[in-house]
């Protein structure tokens, strides 16, 4: 007989929650407490002078009962953060606990909600993995748990993404529905309320569970905090306490058991015994006797609410035989529903599965019991599968359990990304060594064993040479499987004990302990171990499709080198590494304390530009380019930097410390608006109006998520004229995403900004690359026009540019002229344009305004 047991009341699924009482008593003494509010609705917003949300409300009825008096501090999350650790606030509602949060913080222990993180997106990208996310925008909070966790995982999956710090998580909706981002971060309270309202796409990747506690600035009396675990304790086993109140109130539902972290955050599982809490509806309103077609009409409501759980809902009678099964459980089998009726586990499963679940069944039918267990089960064609199952009886009018019903939610693939997650926290995804989290462990504990047993051992830094060009000629595939190779050749040479790491593109790291108690014995040791590492790693290497040879450096550092913590033995590492590579391939470097002492000139230089930066001291020089008739048209913005205590420092040392740094950024802004301030200033002079200038842009400035916005806004501040402003880039740009460099490029056309691609013919350019950018100008480098006189074949480089540019229909200018017999012969080529020190030095604005203030020609000298 096929049951009709489908027809019910839904609303029944909402009653899971079962309470009991509140207990209210006057506490302690008034305290006042500067409490921050940062606007994430429903959990923390405003109210008028005070406060509100579920925290909120919570913190509001704790504090009205112990004669608190709180005073709400409006700001937005990091610098709520701050403010609190430096002890301006007292309080910072809805705050996840981390290991730096716990170590400047103080915490109580109860916490106010459990909430996760999720993506949300445009309409427009189809995000269903972490992969997905490779090239686009990503705006998340800054200094948040999840800025952290999604840098982090980018980092270990190899994935490039454009980050974009937001002030909170309003901001990062906002950056979306505006164009300026592609995926939002924020908590699924906010998120799902927002992405409602703004119609973006709620994505299914969701990430970090989380605890949500009220924290509090360090030194703050403890009894604060535990008055608040103590009323927390209490409400949330009360049914209509406060905090069962707020739930109510924002729309919050409380489960009475919540899930175990692992499977905490799955879809669809808060709802799993309202599902089978219906089912029981739907078998027991058959006994009922209705009109036909509000019977027919409920059937098809509850066939369509049934069919589309993502999850396996079925009925089994008293003899294991399904009675009913909805669609997503027909899927999982490739039958129809109506193959499945009558059948028994036996019949779809293996007998060792089927054996199991017929003795969970038997708890249910003889025992009542209400069974919810992770199950490994085989079906018939062997595919494994992993269900989160949960089961209840089914009880007629006389109270017998005539059948059972039950929702398998399949977990396989969570668990396969789950288990993939956790490789990716300690394993390298290329070469399957340990990555840089397993490393610092491995090397905290080998440090600690050093330190009690006196046992020496040794880190050993190395990175392979020649690698980015089989990369960049055979392509990431030949790279990865030289890699690959790399990784197991360096296992052969391990012991036991020892460890390798790769910590990105061709750096490998390898921790070798128990050298020996003696120290000369032990770099002995470390010596002979570089030479076998060294020995392999420069054999050929045989890939699939040609031999390459890729030769090795190393830098070693001894654990007594140690003078600082765990990233000091890395940087010593590195540092002898880059000694290493400055005496060519194949040499093995020990660490000094001399490479300490340029390290610590570095920090110096590092900080003074920093402050430079910061109070605009670094001076802009300008430097002219002229034309075939040595008249000026545009002059190249350059930098100088005059130090009071180091003195003159070359841009030659400056500028890669900027790139290495990432304060290029905000010097190549800084450049780019006194450049437009220039353009603006001249624009009434009958002769400087009809300059352009040149500002060169960095790789790391121009692939800022907003660039682009950045350069719009200072060209409409200085209303800067169509084609007065020319950006040089330089060959290294086009190995980073061409479509993305090309779609940026023909952005800023658009807004008046030509490009110019400097150093040309020294890098990674091509005619197809160059065909594909939207350049106005190729520079032709200074190292063709040294010895353009006396070697042929820089003339044939030279006159081979030349004439690409003809056909290109694009300028070509010559950088680097510094006497009058190169410019000579580049006009032979029939170059047209120049610039160097034949033409003008380069100097102050002010000087170069006053002298082509009068005129624009140039004599060369």
């Amino acid at each position: 007989m096929r049951w009709r047991g489908r027809r019910g009341v839904i609303a029944v699924a909402l009653c899971l929650v079962g309470l009991p009482a509140l207990i209210d008593t006057a506490r302690a003494d008034p305290f006042a407490l500067r409490i921050g509010v940062y606007h994430n609705p429903p959990k923390v917003l405003e109210a008028g002078d005070g406060l509100s949300g579920i925290f909120g409300d919570v913190i509001n009825a704790v504090a009205q009962r112990e004669g608190w008096q709180l005073e709400p501090v409006s700001c937005v999350w990091h610098e709520c953060l701050e403010q609190l650790a430096e002890g301006e606030l007292d309080l910072l509602p809805d705050t996840a606990l981390s290991q730096s949060r716990e170590r400047d913080l103080q915490f109580h222990e109860v916490p106010v909600l459990r909430s996760w993180s999720q993506l949300y997106s445009d309409r427009r990208y189809d995000i269903t993995s972490l992969l997905d996310l490779e090239g686009l925008r990503i705006a998340v909070v800054r200094d948040s748990v999840q800025q952290q966790y999604l840098s982090h995982l980018m980092d270990s999956f190899a994935l490039r993404v454009d980050w974009l710090p937001v002030s909170s998580f309003e901001s990062g909706f906002d950056a979306v529905q505006s164009g300026r981002a592609d995926v939002v971060a924020a908590n699924n309270f906010y998120g799902d309320l927002r992405a409602r309202e703004l119609k973006l796409h709620v994505t299914p990747v969701i990430f970090q569970p989380a605890a949500l506690y009220v924290a509090a600035r360090p030194g703050l009396d403890p009894r604060v905090l535990s008055t608040l675990d103590e009323y927390l304790r209490d409400w949330q086993g009360t049914p209509g306490s406060p905090w069962y109140q707020a739930m109510e109130h924002w729309g919050v539902f409380a489960e009475e058991f919540p899930l175990p972290t692992s499977l905490y955050w799955l879809a669809g599982l808060s709802s799993a015994g309202g599902i089978l809490v219906l089912l029981v509806v739907v078998l027991q309103r058959r006994r009922h006797q209705q009109t036909q077609n509000r019977l027919d009409l409920s059937e098809l409501r509850l066939e369509t609410i049934l069919d589309g759980v993502d999850a396996c809902i079925f009925i089994k009678d008293r003899s294991g035989r399904y009675q009913y099964v909805n669609h997503r459980f027909a899927e999982l089998f490739g039958r129809p529903e109506s193959a499945l009726l009558g059948k028994s586990d036996g019949d779809l499963f293996d007998d060792e599965t089927a054996d199991r679940l017929r003795q969970g069944d038997l708890r249910v039918f003889e025992g009542g019991e209400r069974i919810s267990a992770q199950e490994d089960n085989v079906l018939r064609d062997g595919t494994r599968k992993t269900f989160l199952t949960v089961k209840l009886p089914l009880y007629d009018v006389d109270g017998e359990c005539y059948a059972l019903s039950g929702i398998a939610t399949d977990l396989t693939e969570h668990l396969r990304i789950q288990e993939a997650l956790s490789r990716a926290q300690y394993d390298d995804p290329v070469t399957g060594l340990a990555n840089r989290s397993k490393l610092l462990e491995s090397l905290d504990h080998a440090i600690a064993g050093y330190a009690r047993t006196g046992f020496e051992g040794a880190l050993l830094a190395l990175d392979l040479r020649e690698f980015s060009l089989v990369n960049d000629s055979q392509g990431h595939a030949a790279g990865d499987e030289v890699l690959r190779l790399a990784a197991s050749r360096i296992e052969r040479c391990l012991s036991q004990t020892d460890l390798a790491a790769r910590l990105g593109a061709d750096d490998f790291v390898i921790l070798l302990e128990d050298l020996s108690a003696d120290r000369e014995t032990a770099i002995m040791e470390a010596r002979r171990r570089a030479s076998l590492l060294m020995q392999s790693l420069s054999e050929p290497y045989r890939l699939a499709s040609s031999v390459q040879s890729v030769g090795a450096n190393i830098g070693v550092t001894m654990f007594s080198d140690l003078n600082g913590d765990l990233e000091t033995v890395l940087r010593n590492a590195d540092l002898a590494l880059a000694e290493a590579r400055s005496r060519g391939a194949g040499e093995v470097s020990f660490f000094d304390p001399q490479m300490q002492e340029r390290v610590n000139h570095r920090l110096r230089l590092e900080s003074a530009l920093r402050q430079a930066i910061e109070s605009e001291a670094l001076e802009i020089y300008l430097q002219p380019q002229v034309q075939q008739d040595y008249r000026v048209t545009a002059l190249e913005v350059l930098l100088r930097w005059e130090h009071e205590d180091l003195g003159r420092v070359s841009p030659a040392e400056f500028i890669p410390l900027a790139e290495a740094t990432g304060l290029i950024v905000p010097l190549g802004q800084q450049v780019l608006e006194r450049a437009c301030e220039l353009l603006q200033s001249w624009r009434d002079h009958p002769l400087l109006s009809t300059l352009s200038l040149a500002v060169n842009i960095s790789p790391r400035q121009f692939h800022q998520a907003d660039f682009v916005h950045r350069v719009q806004r200072c060209l409409e501040a200085h209303a800067v004229a169509p084609g007065s402003l020319l950006l040089e880039v330089t060959e290294g740009l086009l190995i980073q995403d061409i479509e993305h460099v090309a779609r940026r490029m023909r952005q800023l056309n658009e807004l008046g900004v030509r490009f110019s691609l400097d150093d040309f013919g020294t890098g990674y350019a091509s005619l197809a690359y160059v065909k594909r950018l939207h350049l106005s100008q190729l520079k032709i480098d200074q190292s063709f026009v040294r010895d353009l006189i006396t070697d042929r074949n820089d003339e044939v480089i030279v006159a081979s540019t030349l004439q690409m540019g003809r056909s290109l229909g694009l300028d070509v200018i010559a950088e680097g002229v510094e006497t009058v017999n190169q410019l000579k012969a580049l006009e032979a080529l029939g170059c047209q344009g120049f610039q160097g020190y034949s033409i003008g030095y380069p100097a102050p604005v002010a000087e170069w305004e006053a002298r082509l203030g009068q005129s624009l020609a140039l004599n060369p000298a």
